[in-house]
Formats: structure tokens, sequence, C-alpha cells
């Protein structure tokens, strides 16, 4: 049997963690070997250009440069964790993917979707998740989340309202644009309800 991709998107305080795992529980219950993946990150060179972009002290990022870097860390990841688990018929779940460069730099940065499509076309032409699971949570909602997390809030976490606001939006509209492949989730309700929710799409997307 072949490897799935399975993608995990959702903006900030969506609770991307806990939906990994129970993911990564139901996968496995039905026999499947399942290796659990993140960008920017995978890799420990990735990982580097992870800090990169969620430290604070970065500052502000051209666009460009900001999705440059994603991209950069997508390549390391596909080459050493993704197409190499897939290949051997594992099942990979990525928490987020290119979906979330759409989102993040192409509706909150403002760069549109051509320059995220352009790369994704150079980086990955032959391969799409499979299924891509949209915790979608009200932007007040989620950041309330983050405000009551341990330790200092990542670059991203920290972004305006209204950045967070248009990346919400950008992920409505990539699951409008593709309902074959996305399903999205009521993230703000109680965790055996997103959990229920997830369990579902699973069994009826992936069987």
């Amino acid at each position: 049997m072949s490897g799935r991709l399975i993608t995990l998107e959702g903006g900030e305080g969506a609770g991307k963690s806990t939906a990994v795992e129970t993911m990564r529980s139901w996968l496995q219950a039905r026999g499947r070997e399942v290796v659990v993946t993140r960008e920017p990150g995978g890799t420990v060179a990735a990982e580097r250009i992870r800090e990169v972009l969620l430290d604070p002290a970065t500052g502000e990022l051209e666009p460009m440069a900001e999705l440059l870097l994603m991209f950069a860390a997508r390549v390391e990841n596909l080459g050493h964790v993704i197409r190499p688990a897939l290949a051997a018929g594992k099942d990979v779940i990525c928490d987020r993917f290119t979906d979330a460069s759409l989102a993040y730099q192409g509706g909150g940065r403002g760069l549109g979707r051509k320059p995220v499509e352009a790369l994704a076309s150079l980086v990955h032409p032959d391969l799409q998740p499979d299924l891509t699971l949209l915790l979608d949570i009200d932007v007040a909602a989620g950041l309330a989340r983050v405000g009551k997390r341990a330790g200092q809030a990542d670059r991203f976490e920290q972004a305006q309202r209204d950045f967070l606001e248009r990346v919400r939006s950008a992920y409505l509209d990539q699951a409008s644009r593709a309902p074959e492949r996305f399903v999205v989730i009521d993230a703000e309700r109680g965790l055996a309800e997103v959990q229920a929710d997830i369990e579902r799409a699973l069994a009826e997307r992936l069987t």
C-alpha cells in the first residue's frame, strides 16, 4: 500500500499539536506506519531555518525573503523526510505545508498566489496532499489561547490581528477552491468534539 500525505493547517492557537496526536493514533490503530513532521522544520537544517523565521528577534523580513526561507526548509523536509517515507509506504502527517505559505505569505503578507504556486511547481510539482484538515478558529479566540501558553509568543503569534485575519481568509479561500482535498473543522469547540470530527474526516476520506 502506498503512503499518503496528510497535512494539517490552521492559524495561531488552533490546536494543531493535539490534532496531530489524534491523527497519528487513528492511523496507527489501523495498522499504518506513520511519520510526523512539521513545517518549517523536519530536518536539522530546516529546523535552523525555523528558528530564524519564528524568532521575534529576527524582526521584519521582506515578504519574498520569508517565502523563500519557507520553501528552502520545505525542500529539505521533502527530500529527507516526506518523500522517503511515502516511497516506503508510510503515511506522513505534516503540520503545515504549502497551503500555509499560500495563507501566511500569499494572503497575510500580500504576495498573492502566483509566487507561491510558482515555487510549488518547482519544488513539488508531482506531489499534493491526499487530505488536508483545516482547523478553523476565530482570530481573537486563537490569540486568547496563545496568550495562556508559557513562554514568549513567536514572531507569527506576535503579528498584528489584521495580518492574522488575512491568513484565516486565505485558508478558507483555499478550502473552497479544493473541497475534494480539504476538510474544514471548527476548532473553537471542545476537544472531544474536535477529535471526533478529525476521526470522522479520516474515516470518510482515507478509507
